[in-house]
């Protein structure tokens, strides 16, 4: 498996303002495999991000498994495209407690301007929490300043 880790670029990664990324609370990308297109993303689920019982909101983890998705479809065209969600499905498999946490995605089919795409969230023991699909516009990518 080929595996990079995502540039950091004046204070971004992905070319996504950090403020996102700690909003989330990205902790690295993990791995990208340019054959597969699937990146790897670790996140820190925090008792802020629960409900009551100390589950984590279902927008975090919708959250995490879209932007596992997105960091695919930028790292696969080499920061030339963006993926914007036509439509996300999210199917929560077991709750979410706060700990460490691993958001994959991929692109599944991509066309000139349509990628449809598929990530998953998993614990720390590799058990499948959630999975997600994604019909996304793909535009060129904008830097952010």
């Amino acid at each position: 498996m080929d595996t990079e880790t995502a540039p950091a670029d004046n204070g971004k990664v992905m070319g996504v303002p950090n403020d996102l990324n700690q909003s989330l609370g990205m902790v690295e990308v993990v791995s990208f495999d340019k054959e597969t297109t699937c990146v790897r993303i670790e996140y820190e689920a925090k008792m802020a991000f629960c409900h009551s019982g100390g589950v984590v909101q279902g927008g975090f983890v919708t959250g995490w498994i879209d932007a596992a998705m997105a960091h695919s479809v930028i790292m696969a065209t080499d920061y030339g495209m963006s993926p914007l969600s036509l439509e996300i499905k999210v199917t929560f498999l077991k709750s979410v407690s706060p700990g460490r946490v691993f958001a994959e995605g991929w692109i599944e089919k991509r066309g000139r301007s349509l990628g449809f795409l598929e990530g998953r969230l998993l614990n720390e023991a590799g058990e499948v929490l959630a999975k997600g699909t994604s019909t996304a516009k793909l535009v060129p990518l904008t830097p952010h300043e």
